[in-house]
């Protein structure tokens, strides 16, 4: 059984999908720039907003319109982060169940910190127990930093905890930090990407998961 469990928040915990989404092409057509189909967003988000604002934008204006990208991207997702975003099917019940057991959890997030804090907190209140988003100045995901600070404040083991993502970038986090790793199939990646970045586990629903933290 793990003691602890930390999971990452989008793709994982929420499908933030359509709000992320909304927010990029409000910038881009805030600015004459093409929009892109949702769907594509999947591939766009996991390294964080900064990285998924380079992504959306045409190459040739990445330099000279980020910051204005960046800025109206912030403002509107601000303004409608809970519009569409919602936990996957079976999440909630899992973080219960988890926190009725003892098995206590955390999230980190490539997300800024700002916005990971409120969306826990409003969506899932104390069933997590700690929450660590991306801040200017501190490495990201796949940058173990952030995970190997979560498991000193809770000052486990590490042979007791488990990292829980849908991407690669989370595989990645979790190699990178020594910690047994369990891939999500219901997130915006798909199983080659999570094998490959070396997920020991793979899962399908929530039950699935809910086995192997309690095997």
């Amino acid at each position: 059984m793990y003691k602890y469990v930390i999971f990452d928040l989008d793709g994982t915990l929420l499908n933030t999908l359509d709000d992320l989404g909304n927010a990029g092409n409000f910038a881009l057509s805030e600015l004459g720039f093409p929009t892109h189909e949702i769907e594509k967003y999947r591939y766009f988000v996991g390294n964080g907003i900064p990285k998924l604002i380079e992504r959306i934008l045409p190459e040739e204006k990445r330099a000279e319109s980020f910051e204005k990208t960046y800025r109206l991207f912030c403002e509107y997702y601000n303004a409608h982060k809970r519009d569409f975003t919602r936990p996957y099917d079976g999440i909630t019940e899992l973080l219960k169940k988890l926190s009725e057991v003892g098995v206590r959890t955390a999230v980190v997030t490539n997300k800024g910190d700002e916005f990971a804090g409120v969306l826990i907190s409003d969506i899932f209140g104390r069933l997590i127990e700690k929450t660590y988003g991306s801040i200017d100045g501190i490495p990201k995901k796949p940058d173990p930093y952030l995970v190997n600070k979560a498991i000193s404040d809770f000052n486990a083991e590490k042979r007791d905890v488990l990292y829980v993502g849908d991407s690669g970038v989370d595989m990645e986090t979790a190699l990178n930090a020594e910690l047994d790793s369990c891939g999500v199939l219901w997130g915006f990646r798909d199983r080659e990407e999570l094998e490959n970045s070396g997920a020991k586990y793979v899962v399908t629903n929530a039950k699935e998961l809910l086995d192997i933290i309690l095997k």
